[in-house]
């Protein structure tokens, strides 16, 4: 049990082929300052030695098959598994930056019953592109806030951002909204934390919890995940009806980078900046008319392609 509550602490951590990544997260969560009660381990039939060095550091790994594995569906069976009150939800690749990760992460909750969420500050990895960077610094800050309902009024469909990559939730909270929804091409995170808002609850953005975590996207995956996007707001199409379209934050994104690349000085980077955008907008837009689309087409344009 930690010290700092009586509360247990469960992680959460679906894997595939995590390979030295995952070994360096384990050992990073091995050494916090308040560490999980539990580690479940959700292995989508590895080919490598994530299994094996999960039972190393004295997580529980639990099977399913990659045909199986569903974003909402899987999280959800984990978390009803878990025995903790307090359960802490990492991608493979996100590696805690301090030894006070969970200690920070925790703390909203701990303070305050209302909120059911918070999730980390994601930094870029060593090696990430100036526009990787960039969209983690900008979806990422420095301060720290905690965002109710009432606020998408003020912050549109950035009030319900979260992200599974490292994320606290409360057990309870989540049960009252059945967990996570199934059968999503991805978001799963975003859509629950949205009916959290609807049910009266808050969500943290903790700046001091800090883990590494970024990617250096192709044009063609950044159409891809683009696509996965619209298709996720077309499908759930509450999201943005209750708290705003994508195209606004989109729209600040753009002038952010276009400042980064003329603060570093970079114009040359301008030309892949334009072409990206533009990639990444054609992706949105196809996405959210994907019910139009030849049914044939739809996975090759999808980064979630066994999904359809």
């Amino acid at each position: 049990m930690n010290n700092v509550s009586q509360l247990q602490i469960s992680v959460i951590i679906p894997t595939l082929d995590g390979g030295d990544v995952f070994a360096d997260l384990l050992q990073q969560l091995s050494l916090q300052t308040v560490t999980a009660d539990e580690i479940l381990v959700v292995d989508s039939a590895s080919n490598d030695l994530t299994c094996e060095v999960a039972k190393e550091y004295g997580a529980k790994v639990i099977d399913v098959a990659r045909a199986d594995f569903d974003h909402g569906a899987t999280r959800s069976m984990a978390a009803k598994e878990a025995r903790g009150e307090l359960l802490l939800f990492f991608t493979q690749d996100a590696v805690p930056a301090g030894n006070d990760l969970i200690e920070k992460l925790i703390a909203p909750l701990l303070q305050d019953d209302t909120v059911a969420i918070s999730y980390g500050r994601q930094l870029p990895q060593r090696g990430a592109s100036l526009s990787a960077a960039a969209l983690r610094r900008f979806n990422y800050p420095e301060q720290s806030v905690v965002r109710q309902f009432a606020d998408r009024e003020k912050l549109g469909l950035k009030t319900a951002f979260v992200s599974n990559s490292c994320a606290a939730y409360s057990k309870a909270a989540l049960e009252e909204v059945a967990f996570f929804p199934e059968k999503l091409i991805f978001g799963e995170d975003t859509c629950t934390a949205g009916r959290l808002l609807q049910n009266g609850y808050k969500v943290a953005y903790v700046a001091e919890a800090e883990v590494y975590h970024s990617h250096n996207y192709s044009l063609s995956e950044e159409f891809r995940r683009s696509f996965d996007i619209g298709v996720l707001h077309a499908i759930e199409n509450w999201l943005p009806d209750t708290f705003g379209r994508a195209e606004g934050e989109g729209l600040r994104y753009i002038k952010y980078e276009i400042g980064v690349i003329l603060q570093q000085k970079k114009i040359h980077l301008l030309p892949l900046f334009f072409c990206r955008n533009f990639t990444k907008f054609i992706g949105y837009k196809l996405g959210s008319k994907y019910d139009t689309l030849p049914r044939w087409l739809l996975p090759r344009l999808s980064m979630n392609s066994g999904w359809w």
